[in-house]
């Protein structure tokens, strides 16, 4: 037996063909890699104590980012346009920080306090408004006319209005609840809006450069790439940010302006909570409508009637001409799918996922979409 046939008949050799034939296949190598991935994971979980500072420092440093953050995309096109102008950046940025503080003083002096009593009149004087609209339904249900209607639909409103309470009230528990844990952590969110300026200030100051300095970790070879999906990211939530907080201001200030001219009572309050709301698509007016409902229906049919109205044509000028106007398509995320995350992240994250979930999924679609169109260039699973 000669040297080569030796070569080719010992164990290494046909150890070493094999794994050349395994990594030569992609798809095998990629279900490897998924297994190193979820070996990983396994393992983190076992030994998650070990990341536990990792989260008390990403928790106590996410809302004074997240803030920054919005309030960058909202300012930064303030700050490009005055540097337009030749005016340095530095100087912009304090002349609109004189101008926000003046605008900030002048809500605290001259609006404040008139919310401030609506809001306390308002939140006495609710569960009254709630008992008697909950009468006064009922009065229609024990109606004659509204009992032989029942009998020839086929359907029991007792029932149906009595697991509505109960979800209903389950629902604000839960959320009153959220919302005092939420409240009981002022010292943080104290904190966090005092940290914010200092962080703002760097941002619209040095945020052009954050890209550049984070594409230096990254390999050489996966910059450009990675340079186009961090753009992309910047694209979507800044449109989303932008349009959403001007959609649901335009939203506040014609439902004022509706309210006024019919004459219900708190409008200033009740346009407040629908502009706030408004922030969450789809699932946001329909909170925001509820107590606008209750109170029109206690104060009259006739007002019920005009708030409905109303309420209607602000919605059908915010679809029709507000929404695609400063909107667009830019997400392009049905509305299904977005009605699915929030109410996904909801249950996962609180009051925080509810506001967090789209631009999260608008983030994560990106990340995903490059993922897979490198993952398609790079497999050969998918040439023709």
């Amino acid at each position: 037996m000669n040297s080569d046939e030796a070569r080719v008949k010992s164990p290494t050799n046909w150890s070493g063909r094999l794994l050349q034939f395994f990594l030569h296949q992609k798809f095998v190598l990629f279900l490897l890699i998924l297994l190193l991935v979820g070996l990983n994971v396994y393992v983190f979980t076992k030994i998650s104590y070990v990341f536990e500072p990792f989260k008390v420092l990403l928790t106590t440093v996410s809302l004074p980012i997240i803030l920054a953050g919005v309030a960058y995309y909202l300012l930064n096109p303030i700050v490009d346009l005055l540097e337009r102008f030749r005016i340095k950046r530095i100087y912009s940025i304090l002349v609109l920080y004189l101008l926000i503080a003046g605008l900030v003083t002048f809500l605290i002096v001259a609006i404040v306090p008139f919310v401030r009593d609506q809001i306390i009149s308002l939140s006495e004087n609710f569960p009254k408004y709630y008992h008697e609209a909950q009468l006064l339904f009922q009065s229609w249900i024990g109606s004659d006319v509204f009992n032989e209607v029942q009998q020839s639909l086929g359907f029991n409103a007792s029932e149906l209005v009595q697991n509505i309470t109960a979800k209903a009230s389950s629902f604000f528990n839960d959320t009153f609840k959220g919302l005092g844990a939420f409240l009981g952590k002022i010292t943080e969110f104290v904190l966090a809006f005092v940290i914010v300026p200092f962080i703002l200030f760097y941002l619209l100051k040095d945020g052009k450069k954050l890209p550049n300095y984070i594409t230096n970790f990254i390999p050489t070879g996966l910059r450009s790439r990675s340079y186009k999906v961090m753009a992309d990211i910047n694209g979507q939530i800044s449109s989303y940010i932008r349009g959403q907080i001007i959609v649901s201001f335009c939203i506040g200030i014609l439902l004022y302006i509706g309210y006024l001219i019919i004459g219900l009572e708190y409008s200033l309050v009740l346009a407040v909570i629908a502009a706030c709301t408004s922030i969450v698509p789809y699932l946001g007016p329909a909170i925001a409508i509820t107590p606008a409902l209750i109170i029109a229906l206690v104060t009259s049919p006739v007002m019920l009637l005009k708030m409905v109205v109303v309420w209607t044509v602000v919605q059908l000028v915010e679809g029709k001409f507000i929404s695609p106007q400063i909107m667009g398509k830019s997400l392009k995320i049905h509305p299904i799918t977005i009605i699915f995350v929030i109410l996904t992240a909801g249950n996962l994250f609180g009051i925080v996922g509810i506001i967090l979930a789209v631009p999260g999924y608008a983030v994560l679609k990106v990340v995903a979409t490059h993922f897979f169109q490198w993952f398609k260039s790079r497999s050969g699973l998918y040439d023709t």
